[in-house]
């Protein structure tokens, strides 16, 4: 396995960290974007898992510099994004030019995943219609800021949703529901019942927070399974 930092520019200068399995060809890559504190420890684990699986992992830089913020400035951040959700999206798109060029990437064959709201981002990448084969978004978001563009849509979808999740109420998974029916693409919607937001991340337990967030170790493990599912669905080699 072999580390390195990726730098690449969008409305500010990024700076991801690349990681790849050992392998003699090129291999099919995945993005993934951290929840809205930025780059840190969990994203890092979860490429590092991505890499095992034999794919080329980019931890992907929200923020500028790798930073990992702190509550207030995530906040101030969040609602920056929302705002003006251009800004995240150009973001994203620097992500996903700096992992296909790279020269032990085979950029035919990309997915993008995300937690929290990494997870949005991913699934906004593909409303926009970036060519993706794959966007699994975890404990994310489902509202969209470009609803007229759903039919763009090119990869299949996956999107894994705690039921007791206050930031994903039921109304809004209707109305993702209905979104993914109407765009006709590939769409799964899994439902872990009792999890609550976060539920990959094990340290949301320290959070003092368990009316919102909360690890749970059973659907990280389902969902992390059904993305592995995807993926080899999807990025197999041609």
């Amino acid at each position: 396995m072999k580390r390195e930092t990726i730098a690449y520019q969008a409305d500010v200068p990024l700076a991801g960290t690349l990681i790849l399995p050992d392998a003699t060809e090129p291999v099919a890559g995945v993005i993934l974007f951290p929840d809205i504190f930025g780059y840190g420890e969990h994203v890092l684990e979860r490429a590092e898992k991505m890499a095992d699986l034999g794919y080329a992992a980019l931890a992907a830089d929200l923020h500028g510099g790798q930073q990992a913020l702190d509550v207030e400035p995530a906040m101030a951040e969040l609602e920056r994004f929302y705002a003006e959700p251009d800004r995240p999206r150009l973001r994203g798109d620097a992500a996903l030019e700096a992992l296909s060029s790279h020269p032990a990437v085979d950029g035919t064959r990309i997915a993008a995943i995300g937690f929290c709201y990494g997870g949005r981002l991913a699934l906004e990448m593909a409303r926009r219609g970036a060519p993706l084969a794959a966007v699994v978004g975890f404990h994310s978001s489902l509202v969209s800021s470009y609803p007229q563009d759903q039919n763009q849509i090119r990869g299949k979808i996956l999107a894994c949703i705690g039921s007791e999740d206050p930031g994903v109420p039921v109304k809004e998974r209707a109305a993702f529901e209905a979104e993914m029916r109407a765009a006709g693409v590939d769409w799964q919607l899994h439902l872990y019942g009792g999890v609550y937001h976060t539920f990959t991340n094990w340290r949301a337990d320290s959070w003092g927070r368990p009316d919102f967030a909360r690890y749970d170790a059973t659907a990280d493990r389902r969902s992390w399974e059904a993305m592995q599912s995807l993926l080899q669905e999807t990025l197999a080699s041609h």
